[in-house]
């Protein structure tokens, strides 16, 4: 059972758009601020207007505004609104913590943006007080770029609502096996990788469900639905779109494979999730999966960009029960290492609350 908190922290998170996004590191927040109160403490978010780059930067009067407005013991700062708070960071008066979900420079743009966002991103993490990282590849990452001193890990947790109970729905609708791909669709998640793998499936053989929010590139998104939309997938594929918690948490029960072809992930809360759900995953061997999971242990990592030995991968999977059987329980086991959320909020409100002193 936790203990009460001595006394009530208030933070501020200084974070960029809406927090309510889809993707891992607004949902990382949002939960952290759902269990706040049971750690003695209170977190509100002040957002940078999500302009393109590099015109954020004028937001800051706006948000050194609001957090004196705030009063907060301590700001958190996302890794994605670091560089547009960089030049101002002197003229903050309560500690600032870091906690970063991507390297200096981002993930997700080209190489100009990612050059000068860096060089932002580095001033402001040189004046934290603590860097917070989503993973051990992220600290390594950090390390690797002279920020080694102030480091700790704090990742997500690996438990979404629970779906108990037996499988509610027959997601297999007449195939030998129920493949899960939960991703938005960016270029980095692999969604048609997945596609192109699914469709050089034995017919009748796998049946994909595929959930994520489709706005973030609208680019990307058409190519997935054109695809979609072939005839090779015919049949093979159902889309479920954006999911609340508790609908993911019934997926992952009633699935039997995970995969998420990703070449970038800076931690993956989906495979650890479907790791702690007892499936068995599927990916490039990239990002941090492999600091997660283990060739032929608890998944199969293929080489980035090889759709046949990803579609490869997901046959042998359908076909062989037991092999998805021991791998997944073998995730399982592993998965129970990965912190849950309240371990999560624990560890991340004990930072917060040693920075504000």
């Amino acid at each position: 059972m936790m203990r009460t908190a001595p006394h009530h922290l208030s933070v501020s998170l200084v974070t960029l758009g809406d927090p309510d996004t889809l993707t891992g590191g607004y949902l990382f927040h949002r939960r952290l601020a759902e269990l706040a109160p049971r750690y003695g403490a209170r977190m509100v978010f002040a957002s940078f207007p999500a302009w393109p780059f590099p015109f954020p930067l004028l937001g800051a009067p706006r948000i050194k505004r609001i957090l004196s407005e705030q009063r907060a013991d301590v700001v958190i700062l996302d890794s994605i609104a670091a560089a547009f708070l960089a030049p101002w960071m002197a003229s903050i008066r309560v500690p600032v913590v870091a906690m970063t979900h991507q390297p200096p420079g981002g993930i997700d743009h080209g190489p100009i943006r990612r050059h000068a966002q860096a060089v932002l991103d580095r001033a402001a993490y040189r004046r934290v007080t603590r860097l917070l990282v989503a993973s051990q590849l992220l600290a390594d990452q950090f390390r690797a770029q002279g920020l080694a001193g102030k480091i700790l890990v704090v990742p997500p947790g690996r438990d979404v609502a629970p779906a108990a109970g037996e499988r509610t729905s027959d997601l297999r609708a007449g195939a030998r096996a129920a493949l899960l791909c939960i991703g938005n669709w960016v270029a980095r998640k692999g969604i048609l990788h997945v596609l192109d793998a699914v469709a050089g499936l034995p017919a009748g053989l796998a049946r994909l469900h595929l959930a994520g929010d489709d706005r973030p590139d609208p680019g990307y998104a058409a190519r997935v639905r054109r695809r979609l939309g072939r005839p090779d997938l015919a049949g093979r594929v159902e889309y479920h779109g954006r999911l609340r918690r508790e609908e993911a948490a019934a997926l992952y029960r009633d699935a039997d494979v995970f995969v998420l072809p990703s070449i970038r992930e800076p931690y993956g809360t989906v495979y650890a999730e479907a790791m702690a759900a007892g499936l068995p995953v599927v990916g490039w061997r990239a990002g941090n999966l492999p600091y997660l999971a283990r060739h032929r242990q608890e998944g199969l990592l293929v080489e980035p960009g090889d759709v046949a030995g990803l579609a490869s991968a997901l046959r042998s999977l359908a076909e062989d029960e037991e092999l998805r059987t021991r791998l997944g329980a073998a995730g399982l086991r592993r998965a129970e290492a990965f912190p849950t959320w309240e371990q999560t909020a624990e560890r991340f409100f004990a930072a917060a609350r040693e920075a504000a002193g």
